[in-house]
């Protein structure tokens, strides 16, 4: 067995979860990239992680379906034969007004953002007990608690994933496995572009934030980071919002 620790980062080809994927390369960790479409992306990624002395798997897989997350586990299991850290940060979503979602956006919603989480946690969770325990963040929006426009199905996935986070947190600490979310404000990455209103978030973020500055995708990592850390040992179950204080507004 290696002794070296090891992180997967799900969505990590390019966006935060390349930033974060990044750190923790730098930090000494050996990585799992997961990616769903995005190779050519996940290899240069790969590359780059490579360079900072990680020894990386690239594995491709939607992790909405949980046959698909199954053989990722087990590929890292095979690779590395334990996992110490487990950032969950894939997402996708139907951005649509609420009457005019339909079953499969719905699903593809949900899955992709909430059933990933507790069938990859519930692997995650087999391969840190080999190795006394580890660390899962998930990354959230504050959709899961303010209406935003477009946002139903992404909205009601992340209070989701914000609500599995405290019941992971409290079943799995017999395991000595430390489960958190961190929550964003609008951070201008490739996902944005997907948003009708796109700019109009931008605009708004800039103007009313009261840091007086956007989010940005080092700002969620810092925050992700932190909760990885041995420093966050004790915060349990908890989704810590990194906004710059703009949900605080009315």
């Amino acid at each position: 067995m290696m002794e070296k620790k090891v992180a997967l980062v799900t969505g990590s080809s390019r966006g935060i979860g390349k930033v974060i994927a990044t750190r923790l390369a730098a930090q000494g960790y050996d990585i799992v990239i997961n990616y769903a479409r995005s190779k050519t992306a996940a290899l240069e990624t790969a590359k780059q992680l490579e360079g900072l002395g990680s020894n990386v798997l690239v594995v491709k897989s939607n992790v909405g379906k949980v046959d698909k997350v199954k053989e990722m586990f087990e590929k890292i299991d095979e690779r590395f034969g334990r996992l110490d850290l487990f950032v969950n940060n894939a997402a996708s979503g139907v951005l649509r007004p609420l009457m005019e979602l339909e079953e499969s956006h719905w699903n593809w919603t949900l899955d992709i953002n909430s059933k990933a989480l507790l069938f990859c946690a519930q692997e995650a969770a087999k391969l840190m007990e080999k190795n006394d325990g580890g660390k899962i963040v998930s990354m959230s929006s504050i959709g899961s608690i303010r209406v935003l426009e477009n946002y139903t199905a992404v909205g009601v996935s992340k209070a989701a994933l914000e609500a599995l986070t405290r019941y992971l947190a409290v079943e799995l600490a017999g395991k000595n496995i430390v489960v958190n979310a961190v929550s964003g404000g609008v951070v201008d990455t490739d996902a944005l572009t997907h948003f009708p209103n796109r700019d109009e978030l931008l605009r708004d973020a800039e103007q009313r934030t009261p840091a007086g500055r956007m989010v940005e995708a080092e700002d969620l990592a810092n925050a992700v980071m932190f909760l990885l850390s041995d420093e966050a040992s004790m915060i349990r179950g908890q989704t810590i919002i990194v906004d710059g204080g703009i949900s605080l507004l009315t």
